[in-house]
């Protein structure tokens, strides 16, 4: 295993601000690994018996730990995790806890409160540029391989991504949310992989998979819920020209998206398509990165991601594999030409440091490589 200093950083810049951290992330993203990598921290595996019994009078287990750094995995074993969470923000301030779960805390039923105002949330995302930095392989390794640190560093194939397919729906989803027809979820998931980063239409997904439409709609929550899809909306103002409901799904991971599509060694023609999933992955693991969107008109031009922040122009990102002065801009020309304030980016895999081009008179645009987006 390799060290993961961004993201312990996270969690202790996470814990200067609030006592109680949720960190959020997909099976076997490495949260458990991370936990008990930080610093004087006592680790608690709620899915053991003996913690539970230890948990089931918060006050008196959280008056035993005073002063102490915790975590507790798999708090959502608990039959009231939120009540333990809570305890611990408004009458335990000196007790840090970092507390696991593979959803959004609010979203699920398991839990009573989603303690608004007393947590701080970081997001473990698959590996960031950081994490492969520090584990040495390649881009194109992690491209291939996806950036969940097992399937990295050994190289999981097919039958491993089944087999956390297999464990995705019956520890996370059948626990938190109780679908029934596993088939046809299954087959969602797998269909959702295989088309990622393409235009999301309900109804080509709800025949394949037996389903109604609303049910679709249902199952994309889940996977939003659980980190496994990310739906990114389309920017508008509504101006003219402007496609304004056609969301883009995009898979977690690159390894899976890769071998759903049926891809087996990666090829050059390859690399592209899953460059965008990582710079996605990347601007996800960035905290306070604004919402993500992207953007499209009727006369067919589309920008890869928007970045959106409250009060701020928008920041129009293209990936690109490779650059060569001859890479197609005419989205990001035509976006920019609508919305005249804001930086362009293009973010490439061999760009090593930064530099300008002139997108339109007056305008520029700056390329970068996937490190320079951590500073946006």
């Amino acid at each position: 295993m390799f060290e993961r200093h961004y993201w312990q950083d996270r969690i202790e810049d996470a814990w200067s601000r609030r006592s109680v951290v949720w960190l959020v992330g997909v099976r076997r993203a490495g949260k458990t690994v991370l936990c008990r990598s930080l610093a004087d921290v006592e680790y608690l595996d709620c899915e053991l018996p003996s913690v539970r019994r230890s948990l089931e009078d918060p006050e008196s287990f959280l008056r035993s730990v005073r002063g102490k750094r915790i975590v507790l995995d798999e708090i959502h074993r608990l039959p009231d995790p939120s009540e333990v969470l809570k305890i611990a923000a408004d009458h335990f301030p000196d007790v840090h806890v970092v507390a696991t779960g593979s959803s959004t805390l609010q979203a699920t039923a398991k839990f009573r409160d989603s303690l608004t105002g007393r947590k701080e949330e970081v997001w473990l995302t698959p590996m960031v540029e950081a994490d492969r930095s520090a584990a040495s392989g390649s881009v194109v390794d992690r491209l291939g391989r996806g950036g969940l640190p097992p399937f990295f560093l050994e190289e999981g194939g097919e039958r491993e991504m089944q087999e956390w397919l297999d464990a995705y729906w019956a520890r996370d989803v059948q626990e938190l949310f109780r679908l029934e027809r596993r088939s046809s979820f299954t087959r969602f998931v797998e269909l959702v992989l295989a088309r990622s980063g393409g235009i999301f239409e309900a109804t080509a997904f709800a025949t394949p998979a037996e389903v109604s439409r609303p049910t679709i709609a249902n199952y994309l929550g889940v996977l939003e819920i659980t980190k496994v899809a990310h739906v990114i909306k389309p920017f508008t103002t509504r101006r003219a020209g402007e496609i304004v409901h056609a969301p883009k799904v995009y898979g977690f991971d690159t390894g899976f998206v890769k071998t759903f599509r049926g891809w087996g060694e990666t090829r050059t023609d390859d690399l592209g398509h899953l460059w965008e999933h990582y710079v996605l992955n990347e601007l996800q693991g960035q905290p306070h990165q604004g919402e993500i969107r992207h953007w499209r008109s009727t006369r067919q031009h589309e920008v890869d991601f928007v970045v959106v922040r409250h009060a701020r122009p928008p920041i129009a990102i293209e990936c690109k594999w490779r650059v060569d002065g001859r890479e197609d801009l005419r989205g990001l020309r035509a976006f920019r030409r609508a919305y005249p304030e804001g930086s362009n980016l293009v973010v490439a895999s061999d760009v090593e440091r930064p530099f300008e081009r002139e997108l339109l008179p007056g305008v520029s645009v700056r390329y970068v490589g996937i490190d320079q987006v951590a500073s946006l």
